[in-house]
């Protein structure tokens, strides 16, 4: 007869080994938990900064829309435009109620300290809200003289 055993009948020698302690369990759980938590903490972080790239390209795309459609402007236009001017996205680049009135656009238009009848100083600022509800403002600032490329454009090269 072989003995595997203990010689108490009916033992069992791996029945103390086989069994998960209160105590792992828990360990386990807080790992499991804290793992759990630290994904969580990290998607918040995306989502926020995923949030803000988009947010700053639309408003980068909205800077360009508005600064190709000042640059197509006469000088006259240009000139005849209010020196400050907040408008919101409906007014030139959408239609859709919800992106339209999330952004504040800014254009500011000064005279140029050097050559105040002939150079503009166009500053045109989008400011918009992420969904943490952090405001963001991005600037875009340009020259636009009289006898620019429109003058060139519109005037010499098709006469």
């Amino acid at each position: 007869m072989h003995s595997r055993g203990p010689s108490r009948p009916g033992s069992r020698p791996w029945s103390r080994l086989a069994g998960t302690s209160i105590a792992e369990v828990m360990m386990a759980t807080a790992i499991m938990g804290l793992g759990i938590a630290t994904t969580i903490i990290a998607m918040q972080a995306g989502f926020k900064q995923l949030d803000l790239a988009r947010g700053t390209t639309l408003a980068s795309q909205v800077l360009q829309s508005e600064m190709e459609r000042l640059r197509m402007l006469s000088w006259t236009g240009v000139a005849a435009l209010p020196a400050s001017e907040t408008f919101d996205g409906a007014s030139y680049f959408s239609s859709n109620p919800e992106l339209a009135n999330r952004y504040t656009i800014t254009r500011t238009m000064t005279a140029d300290s050097t050559r105040p009848t002939e150079v503009k100083n166009i500053s045109v600022s989008v400011r918009w809200q992420t969904y943490d509800l952090r405001w963001h403002r991005r600037t875009f600032t340009a020259l636009y003289a009289k006898n620019g490329l429109y003058d060139y454009y519109y005037t010499v090269a098709h006469p």
